[in-house]
């Protein structure tokens, strides 16, 4: 089904919220902080908008996405500069112990086995490596699943998931749905009533109209974000002993533990 994920992912060209590109930005702006020297691996990279960032940082950087046809598009971006392959998340086909840094952005929800992935994420990390996590906030009133989606976790589950697996975690958080505009807390009840319902588009392509409608401002995926312009601020610090019920993004960086 690896073909399906193309209608689910951000591709260059396509037509997104002002919000949505931020977001992307902003976790690949997190990742080159803790990246740079180092030796990073990108599980799931989808169209790839974030890897020549990670580039212009890291001592060297490798990527990958279960879906060819997603892959496609990153391979055309950055040609053989990036070793780019196609591999699942729950078989790294990487030595044990060869990155400092594994990033996963926006996916972990669509693998089946997330423990096997955490399992394989520590084999290749080297002792006192991250793997940096960023994910949807399950745990918001009007959340609504991604398509092809497997299992979301939030925090509560990634520090009890990622703890049995081996690794020491520390939780922050984006977009406090307290702060958003009016357009958008008004909308809230009626975007959990279509999600309710199934009235929530499928595709990207149809999910435009009703990105434009909820979040007004649009904007261009670009194939890569190093021209985009960011004003970078740290994610907020959360505990992971409760639910976050007000931000819709959840950061989490994972330590291995020797």
């Amino acid at each position: 089904m690896t073909a399906e994920f193309v209608s689910v992912t951000e591709i260059e060209g396509q037509r997104i919220s002002a919000e949505q590109l931020y977001r992307t930005c902003h976790r690949y702006h997190w990742a080159a902080k803790k990246s740079a020297g180092k030796d990073v691996l990108e599980v799931a990279c989808g169209a790839g908008q974030g890897l020549g960032l990670l580039r212009s940082v890291a001592k060297r950087v490798a990527a990958g996405d279960v879906s060819p046809e997603v892959l496609a598009t990153a391979q055309k971006t950055y040609g053989l500069s990036i070793p780019l392959s196609a591999f699942g998340a729950e078989s790294l086909p990487f030595a044990d112990a060869s990155f400092d840094i594994i990033v996963m952005f926006e996916a972990l929800y669509y693998v089946p086995d997330v423990a096997q992935f955490f399992a394989e994420a520590r084999r290749v990390l080297r002792p006192g490596g991250q793997l940096l996590i960023v994910t949807a906030n399950k745990d918001l009133y009007d959340f609504t699943p991604s398509p092809y989606s497997r299992r979301y976790l939030g925090v509560q589950e990634l520090l009890d998931e990622l703890t049995a697996a081996g690794f020491t975690s520390q939780f922050a958080a984006l977009i406090d749905t307290r702060q958003v505009s009016a357009r958008q807390r008004i909308l809230r009840p009626l975007k959990l009533i279509a999600s309710k319902f199934g009235f929530i588009p499928k595709t990207m392509h149809g999910k435009e109209w009703l990105k434009k409608l909820f979040f007004g401002e649009m904007a261009v995926m670009p194939a890569d974000i190093m021209a985009t312009a960011l004003p970078y601020t740290q994610p907020t610090p959360i505990c992971a002993d409760q639910a976050d019920l007000t931000h819709k993004v959840i950061y989490c960086s994972a330590t291995r533990l020797v």
